[in-house]
């Protein structure tokens, strides 16, 4: 059965943590296939690091893909509905895309992913950073960072069952369906 999330939070806020407990305990529980993708590119050594930490936390069970655009081919490889897929994060992948293939390129994979994301028949589970809360960027990369980033989350929690904001390490619920969709 299709189900799909978005947890979003800051910097250090939680938020993988809480979508690997998530993905291992559906997992745990209905079995199939648990596949990580993440979107990061290591262009230094403390991104390294960075990915090298996340990857000793995660055991075994999960299977790596790595998706740092073409985020729709590697949701589309897993569109199971035995698969738990988590993809952490969409904002590495935006960045990914605004700074490698430009603005306009991004907005057509955006709609791409949009529509994966839609008709995804397995566990979807999605993980963003929330960078709407400062002031308005004076760069004009930075500006369309924020832009798309909170356009992308708004069509994402049109999509999802269940959205959540974390901070602290605390999830506050934002949006609940059951299972057919109606809100709880």
């Amino acid at each position: 059965m299709s189900h799909i999330e978005l947890i979003l939070g800051g910097a250090r806020s939680g938020k993988s943590s809480l979508a690997e407990q998530r993905a291992l305990a559906w997992h745990a529980e209905n079995g199939g296939k648990l596949v990580y993708i993440a979107t990061a590119q290591a262009g230094d050594g403390e991104m390294r690091e960075r990915i090298s930490m996340h990857q000793q936390q995660r055991d075994s069970r999960w299977q790596l893909a790595e998706a740092p655009l073409r985020l729709d081919l590697a949701l589309q490889q897993y569109n199971q509905p035995d698969c738990t897929v988590l993809v952490d994060c969409l904002t590495l992948w935006l960045t990914n895309w605004l700074c490698q293939q430009g603005l306009e390129a991004w907005r057509d994979q955006r709609e791409r992913v949009l529509a994966t994301i839609e008709a995804f028949s397995g566990r979807l589970l999605l993980v963003s950073n929330e960078v709407g809360h400062g002031i308005v960027p004076m760069g004009e990369l930075s500006r369309h960072f924020v832009d798309e980033s909170g356009w992308l989350h708004q069509a994402i929690a049109k999509q999802a069952h269940r959205v959540d904001f974390v901070m602290a390490g605390l999830p506050l619920t934002l949006k609940a369906a059951d299972p057919q969709g109606q809100q709880l």
